[in-house]
């Protein structure tokens, strides 16, 4: 960090996770000129330790391989061909599927894949790498005091730099977020979500299932080979036993719900739990900061959208302030930064309540609730335009999509 001292930055971004990563790429893709600064507090290799795994929409995809990353991913992408659906308890025998999901956000293009997140992360690092952005790692920020012209800002190791525009990328607890005196709308769920990956006999086949059960639901999403990530959720007590208990008992547990339709299961890897909740920042902007991804908002996992918006962010704010850039304008003036504000706040509004909704309705075991939300999704189910609609909505191709999401250059 000594060299930081004194340095006066474009744009620099607290947070080298997938959001953080994709900003810098995307400003420095358009604007090669644009002085950007990524700071992390993680160590530098701690991204190489996920094991987990995320679902990338097709408008992600489409970003990523504008931004130069996608091919090199593409190899151990798994496409999501079909999504199946079913309303059950646990013990049921039999789960009828009520809602099944399948075709292309365009012809030879599936609306997701799913990618391992130590493989996207390495991607965006290396592209990062390649435009020459300066990543400090293990790099704090303890405080920051905004100017008028810029932002000071004194790291733990007691260094500083200037920006005309700091990014707060710093996840669901962030720090920066506080610091700004930006508050939240936050709920807990008492639900938490246990996430390992299994191996099996049988392919899969490229499909996704998601299992609505009493305590929550219980996602299998494919990998390469015959591999699937699970996304398992649970009120919380139950989680923490269940991590907790030895392997054996784990598995007989995760059998019960994954079934024996692939053939034999046996985990790999780690397994963790994470407590869920419903994070809204009240305010995404301030004079010269700006909150993007989960600093922005934490939604439950029950759509498999947290990623995604999270790159809708990334590509609205660099597309922002690209263009204020172009013209001249200064780039952390607030009237700039409000315009990324409007472009984001409603969608991630509308996430967040539909998430919590659909959590609400299918997590429970009341009767009457389940007969008419099961009519539901046999009615979907069978109008083509309906399930239409939301691949639309799911491979991420909608109106007022930034234009790196369609593909092209800011």
């Amino acid at each position: 960090m000594e060299g930081m001292k004194g340095g006066l930055y474009d744009v620099m971004i607290a947070g080298a996770g997938y959001v953080g990563l994709a900003i810098a790429v995307s400003l420095r893709s358009a604007r090669p000129e644009m002085k950007v600064l990524v700071a992390d507090a993680a160590p530098e290799d701690v991204w190489q330790r996920d094991g987990r795994a995320s679902a990338i929409a097709a408008a992600a995809a489409r970003m990523l391989r504008q931004l130069g990353c996608w091919d090199e991913l593409l190899p151990e992408a798994q496409p999501i061909n079909e999504m199946v659906i079913t309303d059950s308890r646990t013990s049921d025998p039999v789960r009828p599927v009520f809602l099944t999901f399948g075709g292309e956000a365009s012809p030879g293009e599936p609306f997701a894949h799913m990618v391992m997140n130590r493989d996207l992360i390495g991607s965006l690092r290396r592209r990062a790498r390649e435009l020459d952005i300066e990543i400090a790692q293990e790099c704090a920020v303890e405080s920051f005091d905004v100017g008028h012209s810029a932002v000071t800002v004194q790291f733990a190791d007691s260094s500083s730099c200037r920006t005309r525009v700091l990014i707060a990328a710093d996840g669901v607890k962030s720090r920066l977020r506080d610091m700004a005196g930006i508050r939240t709308v936050h709920w807990d769920y008492g639900q938490s979500g246990i996430v390992c990956t299994v191996a099996h006999e049988r392919p899969h086949n490229g499909r996704a299932e998601e299992h609505f059960l009493p305590a929550g639901p219980f996602a299998t999403l494919p990998l390469k080979g015959n591999r699937s990530s699970i996304v398992w959720t649970e009120r919380t007590a139950d989680a923490e036993r269940l991590v907790a208990e030895d392997e054996f008992v784990f598995e007989q547990e995760l059998e019960r719900r994954f079934g024996l339709k692939l053939g034999e299961i046996r985990v790999e890897g780690p397994r963790r739990a994470w407590p869920l909740g419903l994070t809204l920042a009240r305010d995404f902007v301030r004079p010269r900061f700006a909150l993007a991804g989960d600093a922005a908002h934490g939604i439950h996992p029950i759509a498999g959208q947290g990623l995604n918006l999270g790159f809708r962010d990334a590509a609205a704010l660099a597309q922002v302030l690209v263009e204020a850039d172009r013209l001249g304008e200064d780039v952390g003036a607030i009237d700039v930064l409000q315009r990324y504000e409007r472009w984001r706040r409603f969608d991630t509004v509308q996430m967040g309540v539909t998430t919590d909704l659909l959590n609400r309705l299918f997590s429970n075991d009341f009767g009457p609730l389940r007969a008419i939300r099961d009519l539901g999704l046999g009615l979907v189910d069978r109008m083509p335009g309906m399930k239409d609609f939301f691949i639309r909505q799911a491979s991420g191709l909608t109106a007022g999509t930034p234009r790196l999401l369609q593909g092209e250059a800011i």
